[in-house]
């Protein structure tokens, strides 16, 4: 078999070229995901950074830990208490303490990004003077980086400062450092203290009041960091769709390919049949066929993977989505993995083909030589009903269960490929109907061009099928992934329309003018500065004649659901008399005015969500509460969350007031009076809701966007390699067809525009299958948004990206099949 295999290789090498740079391709592709995974997973801790030179650290708890059958769980806090004042009086006995403190600094013509720091902690990071000195008096600072020189005043939202020093920056933060006096007036909490003691004696005397953090546990103590793990977290997941997607697509084309070289060669089958070859040797001629490929092609693609993995990573860490130290590790297994995935993609997509091809009679060949007959045989019709099934009987169980879960990004990128290998196996018996109505009106102009076009694509329904079925796979993935994002990206808008009433929004100059219940709640709890609007402020805008004001605060809960699952609740905090005539909240069941200091507003999505029911809670500073339910909102898009009473947020500070404008006042001279009491444009931002709803308007992060354009890619260039493959082998078989034509009076550009009208009229197929399972995609979807109930948003299919994907496949088979055409007809001239 082998024998017969290298020789039918050898003399038919065009046949199996396109199965071998598709193969090779894929098994590139899931080596460089391979170790780029190894590496994120292997990745190094990072090391302290702003108290890398800090004895030891003392830092208030910042999470919560909760006891369950099955062993503690814990939470990260939003507003973590300081250190009690009893525990720092006992540590100053044991030496010397520097206390640290973090707030925003936002300074015109200054980064967005600024931190204040007292001055005597700048040595542990450590910051060395590059220019000029330590800030002694209230009004000096010493600043990071090269924006600014000694000397220089800033106009800050705590006044006019002067820069008498600079300090090069460590690329973790952009800091601002102020006297020690001052910066305790900025920010009186503290959650961290230096100890210059010994470890031990601290730890006795902090005891289970704070965490004591020495050697590289002093991390903890950095701003946000769990960043490195979040961003590889975010990277696992970009690089295991892509590699779930590119074994998907490869398993697709080499299925097709082999199906269709199959389909070529019934004469040869049946030759080897009527000379004494039993079914079994058929088989497993093919299938030798396909290990041969398979292992050329999956050597090549760990090589070229290899070459391939530096570039990815290079490119990840230029566009920042994954720390600067983030390289390539020494892992074999990537390699491993790649190579044996890449032969049982190339043995599963032939065995489908090997199997028909044993079936071929030596008289079934003969008579089939040149009819194509029977495209949908019993068993790919029982394959693709049953994906169909499997994928409604899918949605329906989602739609009844759990409607949310077709909103998560792993369920939109995964759920389509069901839908997209039932029509791709099903495609014959869709496409002659497609195939004839797309040639109706071609077929009634003059010529036979329209009428031939119709009749080949409707007769050779296995090599319409084999060039449809990438262009399906391009289609439904563009339609399907982008539409997906578009869908859910107009409902949260609505969402967020609906919600917002206020005329006008006041968020911190440099702070996220976040418009759900998320917000800068973790700030202080990472080690950072929480950004917020001084109460000062706050006071100067109740203040301001014709405002209605309404103060809300970012802060976050945990509850205990099932009795084993610590779940973090992002939450506001907000006077209920005051939030009802600014926002309107999708109320499900009872009323926000209810809301006290005793209770709690929750959405559907909660174990609990009985309005009068009791449940237990842990609020932003770890305190343990029972409240009770005052009213329910509806689950949504998800940015519902859970709302509270200032009381119930302590430590928290106002990072946005929604505004009102009463009833009879000039909202001209109520916008001034609002931007006068914030103190301008280095104060807060005051934004009118248009303002409020294009700054906030949902947008793909990075990461993801980074994602789709991977798997969208991966997707045209195996619809390339496929259609230049399919077209290729087609042509060749052609020959007879084309020189009956020539003899019969057309001229070789009739026969050319008659291949380019033929690759058209299937590639509009295709296009049209992969429109319609984009829309049944996206169906679930908006069904999902009705049962959640989101705002009414329509389906957005993405018709520039369906046009382009459309197109550029249209262009590739015009220009491959007039291109094949052209040859065949030349050779067959000089014969």
């Amino acid at each position: 078999m082998l024998t017969l295999a290298l020789r039918t290789l050898r003399t038919r090498w065009t046949t199996f070229a396109g199965s071998f740079v598709a193969l090779s391709l894929g098994v590139a592709l899931m080596t460089v995901m391979g170790l780029a995974l190894a590496a994120s997973l292997d990745a190094p801790t990072r090391g302290p950074e702003r108290f890398a030179a800090a004895p030891v650290v003392v830092t208030a708890h910042d999470t919560v830990r909760v006891p369950t059958p099955i062993g503690p769980r814990t939470g990260r806090l939003a507003h973590p208490r300081p250190v009690p004042d009893r525990t720092v009086a006992a540590l100053r006995a044991l030496g010397r303490v520097t206390v640290d403190r973090s707030f925003a600094v936002r300074a015109r013509g200054g980064p967005a990004d600024l931190v204040g720091h007292p001055w005597s902690t700048a040595r542990f990071a450590p910051y060395e003077l590059t220019a000029g000195r330590a800030p002694r008096a209230d009004g000096e600072v010493v600043a990071g980086g090269d924006w600014t020189a000694v000397g220089r005043r800033l106009l800050t939202a705590h006044g006019t400062v002067r820069v008498v020093g600079t300090v090069r920056t460590l690329g973790f933060e952009n800091p601002v450092f102020y006297p020690d006096a001052q910066a305790a007036r900025l920010a009186p909490a503290s959650t961290r203290l230096v100890v210059d003691a010994d470890p031990a004696a601290v730890r006795r005397t902090v005891g289970a009041d704070a965490e004591v953090l020495t050697g590289d546990a002093r991390r903890r103590a950095d701003p946000d960091p769990d960043r490195d793990q979040e961003a590889l977290t975010a990277l696992n997941a970009l690089f295991g769709t892509a590699g779930g997607v590119t074994a998907f697509v490869s398993v697709f084309v080499v299925a097709s390919t082999f199906a269709f070289a199959v389909v070529q060669r019934r004469r040869e089958f049946g030759l080897l049949r009527a000379a004494g070859a039993t079914p079994g040797q058929v088989r497993r001629t093919v299938l030798a066929e396909a290990l041969l490929v398979g292992v050329l092609a999956s050597a090549a693609g760990c090589a070229l993977g290899g070459y391939g993995a530096p570039l990815l990573v290079a490119r990840v860490v230029d566009e920042g989505l994954a720390p600067a130290w983030f390289r390539l590790g020494p892992a074999v297994w990537p390699y491993h993995l790649a190579f044996w995935t890449g032969l049982l993609v190339a043995l599963c997509g032939a065995a489908a083909a090997s199997w028909r091809a044993g079936r071929t009679a030596p008289t079934q060949a003969l008579r089939e030589a040149s009819a194509d007959s029977g495209p949908l045989t019993p068993a790919r019709r029982l394959c693709g009903a049953a994906l169909l099934i499997a994928a409604a009987v899918l949605l329906a169980h989602a739609l009844l269960t759990d409607p949310g879960e077709l909103l998560h990004r792993k369920t939109y990128v995964s759920r389509p490929m069901l839908l997209i290998s039932a029509l791709a196996l099903l495609s014959p018996a869709l496409l002659r109907p497609l195939t004839r109505l797309l040639t109706a009106l071609p077929a009634r102009l003059p010529g036979a061009v329209g009428v031939l076009a119709r009749e080949n694509t409707g007769a050779s329904l296995r090599r319409t099928a084999a060039i449809a079925a990438p262009v399906l796979v391009t289609v439904a993935l563009t339609g399907s992934l982008l539409g997906a994002t578009a869908t859910l990206d107009a409902a949260r808008a609505a969402e967020l329309k609906d919600r917002t009433v206020a005329d006008f929004v006041i968020v911190p100059a440099t702070g996220p003018a976040t418009g759900t219940a998320t917000g800068p709640a973790t700030a202080a709890a990472a080690g950072g500065a929480a950004d917020g609007i001084d109460p000062a402020s706050v006071e100067r805008l109740r203040r301001v004649p014709g405002a209605v004001l309404s103060p809300t605060s970012a802060s976050a809960v945990h509850v205990l659901e099932d009795g084993v699952a610590l779940v973090r609740s992002e939450a506001r905090a907000a006077d209920p008399r005051l939030l009802a005539a600014t926002v309107r909240l999708p109320v499900a069941a009872g009323r926000i005015t209810a809301l006290d200091d005793d209770s709690i507003v929750v959405n559907e999505e909660w174990e609990t969500h009985t309005v009068g029911r009791r449940v237990q809670v842990w609020l932003g500073d770890g305190t343990r509460r029972s409240l009770r339910i005052a009213a329910v909102l509806s689950t949504g898009t998800g940015g519902n969350g859970v709302w509270v009473t200032p009381a119930n947020a302590v430590g928290a500070p106002v990072d946005r007031v929604d505004v009102r404008v009463a009833e009879g006042a000039d909202a001209t001279a109520v916008a001034a009076a609002l931007r006068a009491a914030v103190g301008g444009a280095d104060g807060a931002r005051v934004l009118t809701r248009a303002q409020w709803l294009d700054a906030n308007g949902p947008r793909t992060n990075r990461t993801t966007r980074l994602g789709l354009l991977l798997v969208l890619g991966i997707a045209l260039l195996y619809t390339a390699l496929s259609l230049a493959n399919t077209l290729v082998m087609a042509a060749s078989e052609r020959v007879r067809e084309f020189a009956a034509l020539r003899l019969a009076g057309a001229t070789g550009a009739q026969v050319l525009r008659l291949a380019a009208a033929e690759a058209l009229t299937v590639v509009a197929a295709g296009a049209l299958l992969g429109a319609l399972t984009a829309v049944l995609a996206l169906s679930g979807m908006t069904g999902a948004l009705r049962l959640l109930a989101a705002p009414a948003a329509p389906l957005a299919l993405p018709w520039p990206a369906l046009g382009a994907a459309t197109a550029a496949c249209a262009l590739l088979a015009v220009l491959t099949s007039t291109a094949t055409t052209a040859v065949v007809l030349r050779r067959r001239a000089r014969a």
